[in-house]
């Protein structure tokens, strides 16, 4: 956290030292620094005027310095996973607020819309649904959104920014609307990446359900691990409701074209459509993890049960088998006694010794016979 800390003053101070005013025209730069690729974070840089792409730079600098050219112009300048750099120069550019530059360098952010000045501000979380493993992966984008440019800052592999840049290139009359448009068009990619999310989360939770009454030992994770990803996607979909209502209400004071409001609003009834089925599916995971608690716990009962009847039966055995044994046992010793074969034993020559004994040994197997069997025992 200290780390963490220390680098984001490092940016604020490198940020609040970048000159207000515009530099000179600069000097021509080196064939070293000619010949410099541009680093691979830079995903595409493109200038458009009435919405059209008028040219494609290769390098910020150059993107800079056609956008001065064309003051009726609009850049849209597509990032992944920027440097320090790209990032400071950027601001230094189009005068990016310095804690909303920290938030971009920095992933793992709430979904939020600020507005610093002229500039807005924007976090998103996409999503998409990963077939293979069936689970759901989340991604982050930050926009900046000027009267003349549109930045975006991706963490992460989703949305495919690509497609919407393609889609608003097909769309002049919607792009030439500026970058609101732009941003417009991003929001609108971002939320329609949740439905296949939900198509593939409610396939889950129908395949937990069967696998929950199937009596699947595995089951209990996999209904964890999706609650997780439920919670992420909670996080990710409930904010975006407040957000858009927050660009609603200042339809008005910023003066948003009437054809662009409308987008925004149908953009804004499919967050609030799917808010409410991540919703359903939180709720839903609850009440499948409650039920399967109680098959569960059934389950155990039916088997202690089972132990607890087989173990009475085993002990019903025993008793048999230790009656019989010490039935057996009186004659056993008695005859064990009179086998030893001593010549000096009084009983001996007793000429009622052996009935003596065999009546011995009777008595006490019906009396042992007697007592077991008011016992149960036998």
């Amino acid at each position: 956290m200290a780390a963490k800390n220390s680098r984001k003053s490092v940016w604020r101070r490198a940020l609040n030292h970048q000159p207000s005013a515009p530099e000179p025209e600069p000097a021509a730069p080196s064939p070293a620094s000619a010949d410099t690729p541009e680093p691979a974070s830079v995903v595409q840089a493109v200038l458009y005027q009435d919405g059209v792409r008028v040219s494609s730079p290769s390098t910020l600098a150059e993107t800079f310095r056609e956008l001065r050219e064309k003051p009726a112009g609009m850049a849209w300048i597509g990032l992944a996973r920027p440097t320090e750099s790209e990032l400071l120069s950027l601001a230094a550019e189009f005068d990016l607020h310095p804690l909303s530059v920290e938030d971009a360098m920095e992933a793992h952010q709430r979904p939020k819309l600020e507005r610093y000045g002229e500039t807005l501000f924007v976090v998103l979380r996409a999503a998409r649904y990963l077939d293979a493993p069936e689970e759901v992966d989340f991604g982050e984008l930050h926009v900046f959104v000027g009267p003349d440019f549109v930045i975006t800052v991706r963490h992460g592999a989703a949305p495919d920014l690509s497609a919407v840049r393609h889609r608003m290139e097909e769309s002049p009359d919607l792009l030439k609307l500026g970058p609101e448009a732009v941003l417009y068009a991003i929001l609108d990619a971002v939320v329609d990446g949740y439905v296949p999310v939900v198509s593939g989360v409610q396939n889950d939770i129908d395949e937990i359900e069967t696998e929950v009454f199937s009596g699947d030992p595995e089951v209990s994770r996999r209904i964890y691990e999706l609650s997780r990803e439920m919670v992420e996607f909670q996080r990710a979909t409930r904010p975006l409701v407040g957000m858009l209502h927050g660009l609603m209400a200042g339809f008005a004071k910023y003066g948003t074209d009437e054809e662009l409001q409308r987008y925004l609003r149908d953009v804004a009834d499919h967050v609030t459509h799917t808010s409410e089925r991540v919703d359903g599916f939180r709720q839903a995971l609850t009440e499948i993890l409650t039920v399967n608690t109680t098959l569960v716990t059934q389950q155990q009962n039916a088997e202690m049960r089972a132990l607890a009847e087989a173990g009475f039966e085993q002990n019903e055995e025993i008793k048999k088998i230790s009656s019989w044994a010490a039935i057996l046992f009186a004659p056993t010793l008695v005859g064990t006694i009179y086998g030893m074969n001593f010549k000096h034993m009084p009983e001996l020559d007793w000429s009622f010794g052996y009935p003596f004994a065999i009546g011995l040994m009777g008595v006490v197997c019906v009396s042992l016979y007697v007592i077991f069997k008011r016992r149960d025992w036998l």
